[in-house]
């Protein structure tokens, strides 16, 4: 776990906006969002690992992908992609299908349930975030909501992957 008892050093730069006990701080609050968002997802009616629910929501995403193609958007081996399909077809939430063109190829999709499922978990998702947002004060939404388009800019800006200081 990451320091978020305020010991980091943050006066620095002497404006209490360092970024890298900030990242410290968001480490947490991730660290938090992770479990509320599992704990949501076991939630819900049938309960699928991570895993199963990472599948379901890159077959929602990108219908009829083939085995091969989902585990490597899965980074996972085949045979461990496969034995996972496996799972997600005998509980009826995925389906395999011969591709219309190709005869060795199989095409993965979801089925109704399977739709049904990932819509749970999202609600359920949502109303576990909507209570952790109503516990904080007025201002503090505020100034998250408020700095949320920068990070989700800086996000998409594109920083490199380890580059956390630049010269």
């Amino acid at each position: 776990m990451t320091r978020f008892d305020g010991s980091g050093d943050d006066s620095a730069d002497g404006s209490g906006d360092d970024p890298m006990a900030l990242a410290l701080e968001i480490a947490d609050a991730v660290e938090f969002l992770a479990t509320l968002w599992t704990v949501a997802a076991q939630g819900t009616s049938l309960r699928l690992s991570p895993h199963q629910l990472r599948a379901l929501r890159v077959l929602e995403a990108e219908p009829g992908l083939n085995l091969t193609t989902l585990a490597e958007r899965l980074e996972m081996g085949l045979p461990t992609a496969s034995r996972l399909c496996d799972r997600l077809e005998a509980a009826g939430l995925l389906e395999r299908a011969p591709h219309p063109r190709k005869r060795r190829e199989v095409r993965l999709g979801l089925t109704g349930p399977g739709r049904q499922v990932l819509d749970e978990v999202a609600a359920h998702r949502s109303h576990a975030l909507a209570a952790a947002l109503a516990a904080m004060e007025p201002a503090a939404r505020a100034a998250l909501r408020h700095g949320m388009p920068g990070f989700l800019t800086a996000r998409d800006g594109g920083v490199p992957d380890g580059d956390t200081a630049r010269p």
